[in-house]
């Protein structure tokens, strides 16, 4: 990835208890506070932007483009955008509804993408908020991955069954996985050192792609 790129102002309709943007909103209540509150919407002038050429572009790295209750008008307009430069442009999108790229089945066509999502656990009772259950995403990214490159992110990671959790993420046959841990101390349930070791070394026996962020080393000291 070399680039991002956001369209989007507004409240992420999923309101993560870990959410990063929100953070930043509390500390830059003049700029972060300023777009990204308020009802989901495209901003003026980002529908303009020239991406040129040869680049991969983070797409809405700073919201969900695919939460439910985006309006579809938007993500039509915001893909075609993408379309305009896709001869020599690559995408990546991550969503917590993955169900949904199902619906722009023919809009994919005409880009260069990887799909992901986000799972930070198999267990639904650990997460707030408002996004897709654990399962459902694992059931989006499942389908994604028959038609489409994809990638799951468990970021932050949270406490997990060991057995469920790997056989989920490598059933679901991602082209990798990234793994990272919370940065900002939301006072999330975390697993052990061992319990994520344990994971990665299944993972990886599997055959998956590790891509471990580097906070994720604060969990592995302990």
């Amino acid at each position: 990835m070399t680039h991002v790129h956001t369209h989007l102002g507004g409240e992420c309709l999923h309101k993560c208890k870990y959410c990063y943007v929100r953070a930043m909103a509390k500390r830059f209540p003049s700029t972060m506070a300023k777009r990204y509150s308020g009802p989901i919407r495209i901003m003026p002038g980002e529908l303009d932007v020239n991406y040129g050429k040869g680049k991969t572009i983070f797409i809405e790295h700073l919201n969900d483009l695919f939460a439910e209750g985006v309006p579809e008008k938007a993500i039509e307009k915001i893909l075609s955008h993408c379309a305009r430069f896709s001869f020599a442009t690559k995408y990546v999108f991550q969503t917590k509804n993955p169900q949904a790229y199902m619906k722009w089945d023919t809009e994919w066509l005409s880009l260069d993408c990887l799909l992901g999502t986000t799972i930070e656990t198999n267990r639904a009772e650990l997460l707030s908020g408002n996004a897709p259950s654990p399962i459902s995403r694992y059931a989006g990214i499942c389908k994604t991955s028959t038609w489409a490159d994809t990638f799951i992110t468990v970021e932050p990671i949270l406490d997990f069954d060991l057995d469920v959790f790997s056989e989920m993420l490598i059933a679901a046959e991602p082209d990798f996985v990234n793994i990272g841990a919370d940065s900002k101390g939301h006072g999330l349930i975390e697993p052990s050192a061992k319990d994520i070791n344990d994971l990665i070394a299944i993972l990886q026996s599997a055959g998956v792609e590790i891509r471990q962020k580097r906070n994720l080393e604060r969990l592995l000291k302990v």
